[in-house]
């Protein structure tokens, strides 16, 4: 085990999986804004759902678990992850690691600009990944991320899975590898910090979509068709926001595209059955517990490709289908033809 323990934010269902992983190799201290929760954790080692690892400990302050630990592992929302770069920058020094687990983006508004106008001018500089947060907000300069099929529920039952760990350094990497890697559990390595991320992201607006096809009762072929064009929109947006191709082809790409579009335990695929099921989008968002970060994602996105003049199909279609009146049928109807001939053309 490590000398100091090792610090998660966030207790939400991948917070408290991260957490329990860690905690096999380490102890863990871990932080949540809730105090129902944090209360629950104490007196049940529980968190929801989720058993807490005997070495895992709830602490009260941002200020006490950047003080105990060097290694962060931060995985909130991305509605709130700045906010809370903000409150725990005061306690950050350079020795101080964070490798998030965060799969959305932070977006700062053009002035005279509201989340909901239609018509957003967004270019890369109003975008974020998480690692950019980071380095904005706080002195840290060793950052990371996790990304991969890392669905909560399966790796809390012990089923086998493995996650990506990126970072411009080599000894973040190292230390992420060392700190979750178990019998049950790989963990690769990738220096495509950015790439890696926009993975993460991307995939959720896939797996909405998805859902979607899968509440419609559409078989195998449809699916195996959405994540393959889906594919290619993805590593389009990646590129245009600074991530290569290669990040889209492996374990954090294609390995978390399937997971997500595969799996009614991902809120993204259930948002997207439920949408097809008939319910909307204010309905499903209100009895959910965690968010569906991809529906924030299609937003930005479908913004982002519409300023900078180039077509993202499914994330266009997907916008209508969540925020306009467009039926989850007519969004399909207009996919289906679309007269695309080239089956690859990114490479």
């Amino acid at each position: 085990m490590c000398a100091k323990p090792v610090g998660v934010i966030g207790a939400g269902s991948f917070g408290t999986t991260v957490a329990n992983l860690l905690a096999q190799n380490s102890k863990v201290l871990i932080h949540t804004r809730s105090k129902e929760l944090l209360e629950q954790m104490r007196q049940q080692h529980r968190s929801r759902n989720y058993e807490l690892h005997p070495d895992v400990t709830p602490v009260d302050t941002l200020e006490e678990l950047a003080a105990s630990t060097e290694i962060i592992f931060p995985v909130v929302s991305s509605s709130g992850f700045r906010e809370v770069m903000r409150k725990v920058a005061p306690y950050l020094y350079p020795y101080h690691r964070l490798i998030h687990g965060t799969k959305g983006l932070d977006v700062t508004l053009p002035d005279g600009y509201t989340a909901e106008d239609t018509n957003l001018p967004l270019t890369r500089s109003h975008i974020k990944t998480m690692s950019e947060v980071i380095l904005e907000e706080t002195a840290v300069v060793k950052v990371g991320c996790l990304a991969g099929p890392n669905l909560a529920r399966e790796i809390a039952d012990k089923h086998p899975a493995a996650t990506v760990v990126a970072s411009r350094f080599d000894s973040v990497i190292a230390e992420g590898q060392r700190l979750l890697r178990n019998d049950l559990f790989q963990v690769y390595g990738n220096k495509d910090l950015i790439g890696i991320e926009l993975t993460g992201v991307l995939k959720n607006i896939i797996a909405i979509a998805a859902g979607a096809l899968s509440g419609l009762g559409f078989g195998e072929n449809a699916k195996a068709l959405l994540i393959s064009r889906g594919m290619v929109e993805m590593i389009h947006l990646g590129k245009a926001l600074g991530g290569n191709t290669e990040a889209f082809i492996g374990l954090a790409g294609i390995g978390d595209l399937v997971a997500t579009c595969s799996s009614s335990l991902s809120r993204n695929f259930t948002v997207g059955y439920r949408l097809a099921q008939g319910e909307t989008l204010p309905q499903i968002s209100a009895s959910m517990q965690e968010v569906a970060e991809g529906v924030n994602t299609v937003r930005i996105m479908k913004n982002f490709a519409q300023y900078n003049g180039f077509r993202a199909p499914i994330t266009e279609k997907l916008y209508q289908v969540l925020f306009e009146d467009l039926t989850v049928e007519e969004a399909l109807q207009y996919l289906m033809k679309i007269p695309l001939n080239v089956d690859i053309d990114f490479l």
